[in-house]
């Protein structure tokens, strides 16, 4: 499940038409009288909308949907050589990063312990990646039943909590640079596995608010791999890239050379950056830590802290801060 809310990014407003609360509540309410898929429910504290459904595919084609509402309308003339298209920018929304498999009527075994569903996944990797695999799902609370080799293609087989898978699958393409075939479909109910690892990298956040520089883009990129590129906009708190390490880290995107005597404006021509990583929607979602939520607007995909002033997000992380 995934809460559906209104943008609140400072940015709001510049892709999209359609930014309101009421707006997006009606929307999504007529989703539910013609899905009868998904299952829609507005928060008690009337501050969201929460969607469930099966995955994140399933629930990221509504997203994509509403993003691209409207978007290509087609206006003929009088003059049937001629066809103009408008440009009608939909959905602007901001999407909670908590999701949750729920277990309808808190399932339970005999002794009352907590049960939760369980799946059957399979990968078929290349032999030299099999160890990667298995070690991949053993952070996200798999345990492997059966695993055949043929000398060339290695067959492996988990148990693994609905609530591991997400995230899974673009581990399990990484570590296998794109040979390994991953599938998983429900098995069980099982006994509650507990706390799963989350993220294992940190965030790189921006301190700023304002266009990117290609100048400090330059000197970033050997501390992590950066999400935007030159003259993107960006806000403080905003999520600009990932870092090695576990811990986040705070930069300045929008940082400018400082011109001298002896540096011109022109002595970076030969500055070469790294295309950014471009995340699709389904990759944004499964990125997202617990403390961070996506942006979904027309034309971007944004990443960001809940708490966006950097005072406050430290002083909540030592149980200090306001939420």
């Amino acid at each position: 499940s995934i809460v559906f809310e209104a943008s609140t990014s400072p940015l709001v407003g510049r892709d999209g038409d359609i930014v309101g609360a009421r707006q997006l509540k009606e929307r999504l309410f007529n989703e539910a009288e013609n899905n009868v898929t998904m299952k829609i429910e507005e928060l008690e504290d009337k501050s969201g909308v929460e969607v469930s459904g099966r995955g994140i595919l399933h629930l990221s084609v509504l997203m994509e949907s509403m993003r691209r509402e409207g978007i290509e309308q087609e206006d003929f003339m009088e003059v049937p050589a001629k066809k103009f298209q408008r440009m009608y920018p939909g959905f602007e929304v901001r999407l909670n990063g908590a999701y949750i498999v729920k277990c309808e009527g808190c399932k339970k075994d005999e002794n009352g312990n907590k049960m939760e569903p369980v799946e059957q996944a399979v990968v078929e990797c290349p032999d030299e990646y099999s160890g990667k695999v298995v070690e991949v799902f053993g952070t996200s609370g798999g345990i492997m039943t059966s695993m055949d080799t043929s000398g060339i293609v290695t067959h492996l087989e988990f148990k693994i909590p609905t609530r591991g898978i997400m995230g899974l699958k673009n581990r399990i393409m990484n570590v296998t640079h794109g040979e390994g075939v991953f599938y998983h479909t429900f098995l069980e109910y099982g006994p509650y596995a507990g706390e799963i690892g989350n993220r294992q990298n940190g965030a790189m956040i921006s301190m700023t608010t304002e266009k990117a520089v290609a100048y400090a883009l330059g000197t970033l990129q050997e501390r992590g791999q950066l999400f935007i590129g030159a003259g993107v906009p960006v806000y403080a708190g905003m999520v600009v890239g990932v870092s090695p390490k576990q811990e986040d880290i705070t930069v300045n995107v929008c940082k400018k050379k400082q011109l001298t005597n002896t540096r011109a404006d022109g002595s970076d021509d030969a500055l070469r950056l790294v295309p950014p990583r471009k995340l699709s929607l389904e990759q944004s979602l499964e990125f997202l830590a617990d403390d961070e939520l996506l942006e979904v607007t027309p034309k971007s995909l944004r990443i960001r802290k809940r708490i966006l002033d950097h005072e406050r997000r430290m002083k909540a992380a030592h149980g200090k801060g306001a939420k």
